[in-house]
């Protein structure tokens, strides 16, 4: 049996340091919700403004009082929260169980990238508008420019998270980092992840770098 060598300890103990846990992260649970443009907000509710309902955690950002029901091939979802403010694409974003009921062939990808999105029917009473911006959101983490200055991240890097819940500890890969000036530390998942996970409001993960 060989003797551990000082640098093979000193290997040894980097290699265990690159992936400790770093910081507890918050978590937010993403239910179904659609971003628009003010020209497909007026067409859905011609002459209203958007009506702030209460604010979100990143900055600026609000739930509206406004809901649209989404149409698919197999059926329809009332009541889809509209968040705020306005954006330059409509999108509407949905977990892939949504993807199975309604019938829409959405992808998982980053909010925004919308460039092979599913297209999808908006409607609002007897108005409607069809989009092609339907997506299951891939998880992230908002993070501020401080904050990847101190994780030593940059924009487009993916972690791990590690989320301690009772009897479903998950390991969550593939969590790209999203900056932003303002932005709130916070990792999103969806409602599907979430309720895998035993994810609730005040749930916490830590944030591995390997």
């Amino acid at each position: 049996m060989h003797k551990a060598t000082p640098e093979l300890i000193q290997q040894i103990v980097s290699e265990v340091l690159n992936e400790i846990e770093l910081e507890a992260i918050p978590i937010g649970i993403s239910n179904r919700h659609v971003h628009l443009t003010e020209q497909d907000f007026q067409q859905l509710f011609p002459g209203e403004t958007l009506t702030p309902m209460k604010p979100l955690k990143q900055p600026g950002e609000f739930a509206a009082e406004q809901t649209v029901t989404i149409v698919g091939s197999k059926g329809e979802q009332s009541r889809v929260r509209i968040l705020g403010p306005f954006r330059k694409r409509s999108q509407a974003e949905i977990s892939m169980t949504d993807t199975r009921t309604l019938g829409i062939p959405a992808p998982v990808r980053l909010s925004g990238h919308l460039e092979d999105a599913a297209e999808v029917t908006l409607k609002n009473g007897e108005h409607c508008v069809t989009i092609k911006g339907c997506i299951v959101a891939k998880r992230h983490i908002h993070m501020s420019f401080k904050d990847m200055a101190r994780f030593k991240l940059s924009a487009g890097d993916t972690v791990s998270v590690r989320v301690k819940t009772e009897e479903r500890t998950t390991l969550f890969e593939d969590v790209e980092i999203r900056p932003g000036e303002k932005f709130i530390l916070e990792m999103h998942v969806d409602t599907d992840e979430a309720n895998a996970a035993n994810i609730k409001p005040d749930t916490v993960g830590s944030l591995i770098r390997r």
